[in-house]
């Protein structure tokens, strides 16, 4: 079975910062990518920012220079700085990881969500 355990969320307010950090563990061969993906109300999920095993990384436009996505690869661990944030942050964070499992087969797998709440 594999876990992608999520934490850093909270409330914080217009401009101030956040670090979300998502670890994965159990039934894994190997990691192609990580990311985190966010869902406000209302709204459908997207792409906030993924890390590939070469460490490419790939951004939203709405988060562009404001949001940095790195990774520690011996703890299959990535970490999601998020600064100068914005109301429009305002979502369900999820992290995933894109992985073959221990019966060599890729799939997507998802955290339980951390909510962020950027308000004044």
């Amino acid at each position: 079975q594999v876990q992608l355990v999520e934490s850093g969320g909270g409330l914080v307010q217009p401009g101030g910062s956040l670090r979300l950090s998502c670890a994965a563990s159990g039934s894994i061969f190997k990691i192609n990518a990580m990311g985190w993906y966010r869902q406000a109300p209302g709204k459908q999920r997207e792409l906030v920012a993924t890390i590939t095993n070469g460490g490419s990384t790939n951004y939203a436009d709405a988060v562009k220079g404001r949001f940095t996505l790195t990774r520690d690869n011996a703890e299959n661990t990535v970490f999601l700085q998020m600064n100068n944030l914005k109301p429009e942050d305002t979502a369900v964070y999820y992290c995933n990881a894109r992985l073959m499992n221990s019966d060599y087969r890729w799939g997507d797998y998802w955290g339980q969500g951390t909510q962020v709440t950027v308000s004044s």
